[in-house]
């Protein structure tokens, strides 16, 4: 992006509003989500074959996330997000109402493509605002998603309850999602690269600097993206309780998740990346034993909630540190970003797949493994570790970085 110099106030507008967008493209998310048992019951597919067409998503991501800076060098930072996050919000609405398993494949794949677009667009323009403030505001936003993704399971728990119909749900959430990510968009930073910058590639490998990183991430996001679209099932089909305790499951992990994030830069600063992440993966790690060695619902939520604060601030992290890891930030960033997100979408297919084959159980034991991964190479994140702020220094308005 071209040079540009914002005063404080624009910046801080800017920032508010990012964490709006954040929050609007969890609450799809979250309203999704709860909804996973009533979609599956509406498609009359098993734990495989939903497993299977969830992988669509993985997919979608995959063939459209490369899209999205492209489409951002093209229209801009805040044409793009505003075009992108609509796509999204009004994809919420499709996998309610596919009744076969084809349909099913085919919304998961327009639900993927348009979730991945946004998500990059939406990280892209909240690495540009944390440069310009130059302090860490990424777990901040990454707890705004999971805010929203709250209130978007706290509606969806409510739905379920009341057994109301996905597809009326979904539509009344996309419906009013739509409309506050468009005026969110209004006060986003609006970038646009320099008159000799080229387009960025098509497709581009993450660099070898990224790796390691983003190997860190796929553990958190892996667990994450199994608990938020499985941890309802589990709770209905292994432990037997009611379609709407199974949503509030959902919902109390995503709300340590939000917790976690909202706090997170200042336990950061305190405690350093690599120590709070070795921390969080003792302590999500000890969430996965304790639901797969759960015989009573109230366990299983102990552990799904234990699970979220372990694994809440890593993926704000390895974003920290592809920044500071090579001599191109912004393709390490990407390359993280890419290996991270699409962990979250292969993960509930990857859990199908062994629910299928083994049990819900042997699925979520997988999970327990990949958190302890998060003790084991935490230091890779060391090059990400910010030095602390020192208290009443002003905030000033800073030129943005050079492309």
């Amino acid at each position: 992006m071209s040079e540009a110099t914002y005063a404080p106030s624009e910046l801080r507008r800017a920032r508010y509003a990012v964490a709006a967008v954040f929050a609007v493209h969890g609450a799809v998310t979250g309203s999704f989500a709860t909804r996973v048992p009533w979609i599956q019951d509406h498609a009359s597919v098993g734990a495989g074959q939903l497993g299977f067409a969830l992988a669509f998503t993985a997919f979608g991501a995959a063939c459209a996330m490369p899209l999205a800076s492209r489409i951002t060098h093209r229209f801009g930072s805040r044409a793009a997000l505003r075009g992108l996050l609509v796509l999204w919000t009004l994809a919420l609405v499709l996998p309610s109402l596919a009744p076969t398993m084809l349909t099913l494949c085919l919304a998961m794949f327009v639900y993927g493509a348009t979730a991945g677009m946004a998500d990059v667009a939406m990280n892209a323009l909240g690495v540009e605002v944390e440069q310009r403030l130059d302090k860490s505001i990424m777990s901040g936003l990454h707890g705004m998603w999971s805010a929203g993704a709250l209130i978007g399971s706290a509606g969806g728990t409510l739905a379920a309850h009341l057994g109301t119909d996905a597809r009326l749900h979904h539509v009344l959430a996309a419906a009013a999602l739509t409309l506050l990510g468009l005026l969110a968009c209004r006060w986003v930073l609006d970038l646009r690269p320099a008159e000799d910058q080229e387009a960025p590639p098509r497709f581009t490998l993450p660099p070898r600097s990224a790796l390691l990183i983003g190997a860190v991430g796929f553990c958190a996001v892996f667990a994450e993206g199994a608990s938020l679209d499985w941890s309802a099932v589990y709770l209905e089909d292994h432990l037997g309780t009611s379609a709407g305790l199974a949503a509030a499951c959902t919902t109390g992990f995503m709300l340590t998740m939000a917790v976690a994030r909202l706090v997170g830069d200042a336990v950061v600063n305190r405690f350093g990346a690599v120590r709070t992440v070795r921390t969080g993966g003792v302590l999500a790690a000890a969430g996965g034993l304790l639901i797969v060695m759960a015989d009573h619902p109230a366990l299983a939520m102990g552990g799904f909630g234990m699970m979220g604060l372990g694994i809440a601030v890593v993926v704000p992290l390895c974003f920290a540190a592809a920044g500071h890891s090579g001599p191109n930030p912004s393709q390490a960033i990407a390359g993280v970003a890419t290996i991270t997100y699409t962990s979250g979408l292969i993960a509930p297919s990857l859990i199908g797949g062994v629910a299928q084959a083994s049990s819900l159980m042997v699925s979520f034991g997988v999970v327990t493994v990949l958190a302890f991964g998060l003790v084991l190479f935490a230091g890779v994140l060391r090059a990400g570790e910010r030095t602390p702020v020192k208290a009443g220094t002003p905030d000033a308005a800073v030129p943005g970085p050079r492309s």
